[in-house]
Protein backbone atom coordinates (compact mmCIF):
# COMPACT_ATOMS: atom_id res chain seq x y z
CA UNK A 1 0.00 0.00 0.00
CA UNK A 2 0.84 3.28 -0.41
CA UNK A 3 1.31 5.85 2.22
CA UNK A 4 -0.06 9.21 1.83
CA UNK A 5 0.53 12.42 4.02
CA UNK A 6 -2.24 14.64 4.23
CA UNK A 7 -2.55 17.93 6.90
CA UNK A 8 -6.20 18.27 7.96
CA UNK A 9 -7.16 20.86 10.77
CA UNK A 10 -7.30 19.71 14.47
CA UNK A 11 -10.73 20.06 15.41
CA UNK A 12 -11.51 17.86 12.15
CA UNK A 13 -8.91 15.18 13.48
CA UNK A 14 -10.74 15.26 16.76
CA UNK A 15 -14.01 14.55 14.71
CA UNK A 16 -12.68 11.31 12.46
CA UNK A 17 -11.28 10.34 15.83
CA UNK A 18 -14.65 10.58 17.49
CA UNK A 19 -15.91 8.33 13.96
CA UNK A 20 -13.54 5.68 14.67
CA UNK A 21 -14.41 4.97 17.36
CA UNK A 22 -18.09 5.01 16.90
CA UNK A 23 -18.30 3.16 13.71
CA UNK A 24 -15.43 0.97 14.99
CA UNK A 25 -12.66 1.40 12.35
CA UNK A 26 -9.47 0.07 13.13
CA UNK A 27 -7.55 2.97 12.75
CA UNK A 28 -7.53 6.39 10.99
CA UNK A 29 -6.22 4.95 8.18
CA UNK A 30 -9.00 2.61 7.59
CA UNK A 31 -11.86 5.46 8.05
CA UNK A 32 -9.79 7.91 5.51
CA UNK A 33 -9.84 4.72 2.43
CA UNK A 34 -13.37 3.96 3.49
CA UNK A 35 -14.05 8.02 2.64
CA UNK A 36 -12.13 8.20 -0.28
CA UNK A 37 -13.49 4.68 -2.23
CA UNK A 38 -16.79 6.87 -1.09
CA UNK A 39 -15.71 9.74 -2.80
CA UNK A 40 -14.62 8.28 -5.51
CA UNK A 41 -17.15 6.18 -6.73
CA UNK A 42 -19.51 8.90 -6.41
CA UNK A 43 -17.23 10.84 -8.90
CA UNK A 44 -16.68 7.71 -11.23
CA UNK A 45 -20.63 7.92 -11.22
CA UNK A 46 -20.70 11.39 -11.70
CA UNK A 47 -18.75 11.34 -14.95
CA UNK A 48 -20.96 8.80 -16.76
CA UNK A 49 -22.05 10.31 -19.94
CA UNK A 50 -24.72 7.82 -20.49
CA UNK A 51 -27.14 5.44 -18.51
CA UNK A 52 -29.85 5.22 -16.29
CA UNK A 53 -29.59 5.79 -12.57
CA UNK A 54 -31.96 5.46 -9.51
CA UNK A 55 -31.06 8.16 -6.96
CA UNK A 56 -31.64 9.12 -3.73
CA UNK A 57 -30.76 12.75 -2.87
CA UNK A 58 -31.13 13.74 1.03
CA UNK A 59 -30.94 17.65 1.55
CA UNK A 60 -31.37 19.51 4.95
CA UNK A 61 -32.09 23.52 4.81
CA UNK A 62 -32.93 26.06 7.36
CA UNK A 63 -36.66 25.65 8.65
CA UNK A 64 -36.61 29.87 8.74
CA UNK A 65 -36.33 29.81 5.05
CA UNK A 66 -39.39 29.06 3.04
CA UNK A 67 -37.98 30.48 -0.22
CA UNK A 68 -35.96 26.84 -0.01
CA UNK A 69 -39.51 25.32 0.23
CA UNK A 70 -40.61 27.27 -2.99
CA UNK A 71 -37.88 26.61 -5.00
CA UNK A 72 -37.79 22.91 -4.33
CA UNK A 73 -41.30 22.74 -5.34
CA UNK A 74 -40.41 24.27 -8.52
CA UNK A 75 -37.92 22.02 -9.01
CA UNK A 76 -39.80 19.21 -7.95
CA UNK A 77 -41.96 20.10 -11.01
CA UNK A 78 -39.39 21.05 -13.27
CA UNK A 79 -37.78 17.42 -13.08
CA UNK A 80 -40.79 15.75 -12.81
CA UNK A 81 -39.69 13.29 -15.51
CA UNK A 82 -36.95 11.90 -12.92
CA UNK A 83 -38.44 12.99 -9.40
CA UNK A 84 -40.56 9.75 -8.55
CA UNK A 85 -40.71 10.89 -4.86
CA UNK A 86 -40.77 13.59 -2.17
CA UNK A 87 -40.68 13.55 1.53
CA UNK A 88 -40.95 16.96 3.17
CA UNK A 89 -39.94 16.78 6.81
CA UNK A 90 -39.31 19.73 9.56
CA UNK A 91 -36.97 18.48 12.56
CA UNK A 92 -36.18 19.60 15.43
CA UNK A 93 -37.56 23.18 14.84
CA UNK A 94 -34.17 23.82 13.37
CA UNK A 95 -33.85 21.95 9.74
CA UNK A 96 -36.05 20.95 6.82
CA UNK A 97 -35.43 17.82 5.51
CA UNK A 98 -36.17 16.53 1.68
CA UNK A 99 -35.47 13.24 0.08
CA UNK A 100 -35.92 12.88 -2.88
CA UNK A 101 -35.82 9.15 -5.07
CA UNK A 102 -35.39 10.11 -8.49
CA UNK A 103 -35.31 7.63 -11.76
CA UNK A 104 -34.04 8.25 -15.04
CA UNK A 105 -31.31 9.13 -17.42
CA UNK A 106 -27.99 9.74 -15.16
CA UNK A 107 -27.41 13.48 -17.02
CA UNK A 108 -31.12 14.43 -16.08
CA UNK A 109 -30.55 13.80 -12.53
CA UNK A 110 -26.98 15.19 -11.64
CA UNK A 111 -28.91 18.30 -13.40
CA UNK A 112 -31.30 18.30 -10.54
CA UNK A 113 -28.80 17.57 -7.94
CA UNK A 114 -26.94 20.81 -9.30
CA UNK A 115 -29.86 22.79 -9.17
CA UNK A 116 -30.30 22.27 -5.65
CA UNK A 117 -26.64 22.53 -4.54
CA UNK A 118 -27.08 25.94 -6.09
CA UNK A 119 -29.83 26.90 -4.33
CA UNK A 120 -29.70 29.36 -1.80
CA UNK A 121 -30.18 28.49 1.55
CA UNK A 122 -29.47 24.69 1.32
CA UNK A 123 -26.77 23.75 4.17
CA UNK A 124 -26.58 20.08 2.87
CA UNK A 125 -26.88 18.20 -0.16
CA UNK A 126 -26.12 13.90 -0.18
CA UNK A 127 -26.76 11.58 -2.87
CA UNK A 128 -26.48 8.11 -3.78
CA UNK A 129 -26.50 6.75 -7.34
CA UNK A 130 -27.41 3.02 -8.32
CA UNK A 131 -26.52 2.26 -11.74
CA UNK A 132 -29.53 0.37 -13.35
CA UNK A 133 -29.46 -2.81 -15.93
CA UNK A 134 -28.64 -2.60 -19.21
CA UNK A 135 -26.55 0.87 -18.22
CA UNK A 136 -22.80 1.49 -19.96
Amino acid sequence: MTVISITIPSELVKKVDRLVKERGYYSRSEAFRDAVRSLVAEAEMERLEEGRLAAVILIASDLRRKDVDVKLVELRNEYEDVIVENLHRHVENEYCIDVFVAQGERRRISEFVGRVRGTRGIREVRSVFLPLKGSP
